[in-house]
């Protein structure tokens, strides 16, 4: 074999073992190059292990600490729920024990106001009254002296002494310790109803206040409708005379305004349409019609009480002033 041959024999061989060589070495460098790729892969993965743990570890903790605080505010709660129960609670029976006390210390004052002595009625006044004696009220009243000052009801003391007629209202004043006030307003004998020959007083609102012989030189009202049955101390004229009772009145107040009221003897009421009003001491009779254009009708009436004083007679002003009507008197014929 020629040395040129045996070279190119020994280069093939050359090369196919450095070609095999090299084969091995890209094997190796590829393996390696997975070992480290695995190695990183498997670092990577046991680093997100890692990381996922830490992060379940914190979300751990941080639940933990969240159900700690939350369980801690809970506690506080109930603990300052409990104490606002207790606090309550002491309170409610604080003020029980003081509704206790305070009711034991009044009954034990009533016990003794009740019972005591001092509290017995030494002295009783009566205020106000000018025509009911003042023994007469206390005898309706019931009080006696020695009687505890709050062993009566004062509106039935008030009661009974308003069944006098004359008595319109009371008011009953305990003075501490042992006087009794009784203050009363009267009603006043203003008018007379004629009543069976004698004269029942009564007052402004129609209340009868007595039956009497005497006058009293109060004007004197005739005509009345209310029925003798009813005419009783206590009680009221009836509807249609109270309707005229206060056209009465209106004449009553037109006439003092002229300074005749005083010389009126008597009213009489049986026709509202023309009420009569009699002067005993000036002789005449006044036909005053109804209750209107009153002020007018009283001047005339006064000027002609003037004019004809000297003589008895009637008076005419129920006619219509405000329609030509002239009043006018008419002298009494004398026998």
């Amino acid at each position: 074999m020629s040395k040129r041959k045996q070279q190119e024999i020994d280069n093939f061989i050359y090369m196919k073992e450095e070609t095999k060589n090299r084969e091995t070495i890209d094997e190796l460098m590829k393996k390696k190059k997975n070992k480290e790729r695995e190695k990183r892969i498997k670092q990577n993965n046991q680093k997100r292990n890692e990381d996922k743990f830490d992060l379940e570890t914190e979300t751990v903790i941080q639940m933990t600490n969240k159900n700690k605080i939350k369980k801690q505010e809970q506690e506080k709660r109930q603990a300052m729920q409990l104490e606002r129960k207790r606090k309550k609670r002491n309170k409610k029976i604080k003020a029980i024990i003081k509704i206790v006390m305070l009711i034991l210390i009044i009954g034990g004052g009533i016990v003794f106001t009740m019972t005591s002595p001092v509290f017995n009625i030494k002295d009783i006044k009566v205020l106000n009254n000018s025509q009911i004696p003042s023994e007469t009220i206390i005898s309706l009243s019931g009080l006696t002296t020695d009687q505890n000052i709050f062993r009566f009801s004062s509106s039935n003391v008030a009661e009974k002494i308003k069944e006098n007629p004359y008595i319109e209202s009371v008011n009953i004043h305990r003075k501490i310790p042992n006087t009794i006030e009784i203050e009363v307003q009267e009603r006043e004998h203003t008018y007379n109803v004629s009543y069976m020959g004698k004269y029942a007083y009564i007052n402004t609102q129609g209340y009868i206040l007595e039956i009497s012989e005497d006058s009293k030189a109060k004007p004197i009202i005739y005509g009345t409708s209310t029925g003798e049955e009813e005419i009783t101390p206590g009680k009221r004229l009836n509807n249609d005379d109270l309707e005229k009772l206060e056209d009465v009145i209106r004449i009553s107040n037109v006439a003092k305004e002229n300074n005749i009221y005083d010389k009126i003897t008597s009213i009489d009421i049986s026709n509202k349409n023309d009420y009569i009003i009699y002067m005993e001491q000036e002789q005449k009779n006044v036909h005053l019609g109804d209750n209107t254009n009153m002020s007018n009708k009283m001047l005339y009436v006064s000027a002609i009480l003037e004019q004809e004083k000297e003589h008895a007679g009637d008076i005419y002003v129920n006619g219509d002033l405000n329609n030509k009507f002239q009043p006018y008197f008419r002298e009494k014929l004398s026998n």
